[in-house]
């Protein structure tokens, strides 16, 4: 066999199994119907933790006092902020009485995450229904506790939500944009696939009786990430699961700024992927690795063989079926314009992910803020 034919070999594997990827995972959104949901309001605890976040508790947490649901509360978990955020939580507690607020000295928080405070804060719910949010993220409305509780049932104990990125000029946040939609389709189609592996604590919600059972984040609790995507991990099955995509069931976050922190950030969330569960490692390392030898396959084939016209059309019929996945995917989460991008930047990460996974296995940051 000529190397040019094993390169072709390479190339259409690689490409067998991104197919299988594209319809069996993300191709499930092109098909996806919202089932039918819980009509009861059952109360609600809203909880997040804050770190000298004045400015964002400021914008953003008279949003979340302010949402149209029978009864809720909202508990924030200050971790011993040294700004203004005192002041400003004493002034809301006074106009929102169902704001709870809890003050956590410095010296208690030993492991420097955010873990401990999420910890104290759900624990600290007064209700069984507990969602879930960052300091930085505000609702895309006033009915996002009513579409988040409304998928919960006698079976489900976990709602899986979309937390977007704000639209800002730049290609910077067309690329976060696209990162946040491309992780989205993919936690979301799993769980819809029965396969959930992780969710995003800046719109998640699960039942304080789950968290219980699981004793908390006591079996990762050295990682100071993964409060959100470990804890779901570890609890989330083919039947307690299930999504939320409704416009108005999703919130909205800051975006980084400047592709260094960004990256780190992106780093932080790779550093949690090696404590998944070895089905989810094996089927996204089989993505990610099929991902890359695609892209590197087809770049040989089409300078170096004479198979060129084989990887021009596998290009083309992968690039299709990527272009439906995203037109469809980026309707439900409100991201119209990115599926037009999809092929550019598709190409950006095949390469960009695997540098950041490889160093995010060695990630060493131990702050949370």
């Amino acid at each position: 066999m000529d190397w040019g034919l094993l390169v072709l070999v390479v190339l259409s594997f690689s490409f067998l199994l991104q197919v299988i990827y594209q319809w069996f995972f993300p191709g499930r959104l092109v098909f996806y119907k919202s089932k039918a949901v819980n009509g009861k309001s059952e109360p609600v605890s809203v909880v997040l933790c804050a770190k000298n976040e004045y400015s964002n508790l400021k914008k953003h947490l008279p949003v979340i006092l302010e949402q149209k649901y029978p009864e809720y509360e909202v508990v924030l978990v200050d971790d011993y902020s040294t700004d203004d955020t005192k002041p400003l939580l004493k002034e809301l507690k006074a106009k929102h009485p169902h704001l709870k607020v809890i003050h956590l000295n410095n010296d208690i928080n030993f492991l420097k995450g955010k873990k401990l405070p999420l910890s104290v804060g759900i624990k600290s719910a007064k209700h069984e229904t507990v969602l879930l949010t960052d300091a930085d993220c505000y609702p895309a409305s006033p009915f996002w506790i009513q579409n988040m509780q409304k998928r919960f049932s006698d079976n489900v104990e976990i709602v899986l939500g979309y937390g977007a990125y704000e639209k800002k000029k730049g290609f910077l946040n067309l690329l976060i944009r696209f990162d946040t939609l491309t992780i989205a389709m993919n936690y979301i189609s799993f769980a819809l696939a029965g396969l959930p592996y992780m969710g995003v604590g800046r719109n998640l919600a699960y039942k304080k009786d789950l968290f219980l059972r699981a004793k908390g984040f006591t079996s990762h609790y050295r990682t100071i990430s993964g409060d959100d995507d470990l804890f779901v991990n570890q609890m989330a099955n083919s039947r307690n699961t299930t999504p939320e995509i409704s416009p108005e069931s999703f919130t909205f976050s800051v975006p980084k700024n400047s592709f260094k922190s960004w990256f780190f950030q992106k780093k932080r969330h790779f550093s949690t992927g090696k404590y998944y569960k070895k089905k989810h490692k094996l089927l996204l390392a089989l993505f990610g690795i099929s991902h890359f030898t695609f892209y590197v396959s087809l770049i040989l084939v089409l300078l170096f063989t004479k198979y060129w016209i084989w990887g021009v059309i596998l290009f083309i019929i992968r690039t299709i079926g990527l272009m439906i996945n995203y037109y469809y995917s980026s309707k439900l989460f409100n991201e119209k314009i990115l599926f037009l991008f999809s092929p550019i930047y598709d190409i950006f990460f095949a390469f960009l992910n695997p540098i950041i996974s490889t160093t995010g296995f060695i990630y060493k940051n131990n702050k949370w803020k």
